[in-house]
């Protein structure tokens, strides 16, 4: 049993019927219909840790006033900061970045590289796009070691681990493992401040091979930092949620990469659903 009041749980499942959710039969049961299956924790593809971690989101954007006043994030919830929490996190960018990724790697032509680096990788989503694509490439996740289990099992699951080699790390900390020739850097430049982005590409920068490239995938602003609006958006985002993210110009990006060594600072694709992808080749 729920433990639920019947009359809040009666107006809650006829909302989800009236959404396409659920499907209300003639006797009043309500049934998960193909659309409502994704809800459910036991669907290969369910979006349950993503609302997960929406409610987290909207914790946060309570607090719009309070940051817009002070310049400090909103208080973190509780649950982002255990392991349930960090897997809703995890499993959400999954759900968000599953679509993406398979278009990000038709994007971009990562044939001529033979090891990638994906830099807080999460659960591989990237990683395992990238090599869907490429068959000779090979791959080194890094992230923290809470999250390598759960890229380890992912890994597993899609057959492609005797591909990628897992290392557990700290990119803050300088940790990054040496020698990959394509660096991707997947929707992380956003929860940096500018001095900490410059102090993760001159790491990146030593630990790439040389001739190789960094690839950026994050909104990336106009001038007037209003287009595209979600990127817009999402500032405000980073301005709830960390102590000094945001979303940045090219001109910004291009300036910290060359500062850091980098030449050769493309701006390969831009669009609306932090798609945009900058290209950083470190000579050799």
């Amino acid at each position: 049993m729920l433990g639920c009041d019947p009359r809040g749980m009666d107006r809650l499942l006829n909302a989800l019927s009236a959404l396409g959710l659920l499907q209300k039969q003639d006797n009043g049961v309500c049934c998960l219909n193909e659309a409502g299956r994704f809800l459910s924790s036991r669907h290969p593809e369910t979006i349950l840790p993503m609302m997960l971690h929406f409610n987290g989101l909207w914790n946060g954007w309570s607090h719009l006033t309070d940051a817009v006043r002070t310049g400090g994030p909103a208080p973190r919830p509780h649950w982002e900061k255990d392991e349930p929490g960090r897997k809703a996190f995890i499993g959400a960018m999954h759900s968000i970045g599953l679509d993406l990724a398979l278009e990000i790697a038709d994007a971009f032509d990562a044939s001529r590289f033979e090891t990638l680096l994906d830099i807080g990788g999460a659960s591989g989503t990237y990683t395992i796009a990238f090599l869907r694509k490429n068959p000779r490439l090979n791959a080194v996740l890094f992230d923290l070691a809470p999250v390598i289990q759960m890229a380890r099992e992912r890994l597993q699951a899609e057959g492609l681990d005797d591909r990628v080699m897992l290392v557990a790390g700290d990119f803050y900390k300088g940790d990054l493992p040496a020698g990959c020739d394509l660096a991707l850097l997947s929707a992380i430049i956003h929860q940096n401040s500018p001095a900490q982005n410059l102090d993760l590409y001159k790491e990146i920068y030593q630990s790439l091979a040389p001739g190789g490239s960094l690839l950026i995938r994050d909104h990336i602003m106009d001038a007037s930092r209003t287009k595209p609006p979600t990127g817009a958006l999402f500032a405000l985002n980073m301005l709830l949620g960390t102590r000094g993210g945001d979303t940045y110009t090219f001109d910004e990006v291009k300036d910290a990469l060359e500062k850091a060594g980098f030449t050769e600072v493309k701006w390969l694709r831009s669009g609306e659903r932090m798609d945009s992808l900058v290209e950083a080749r470190k000579p050799g």
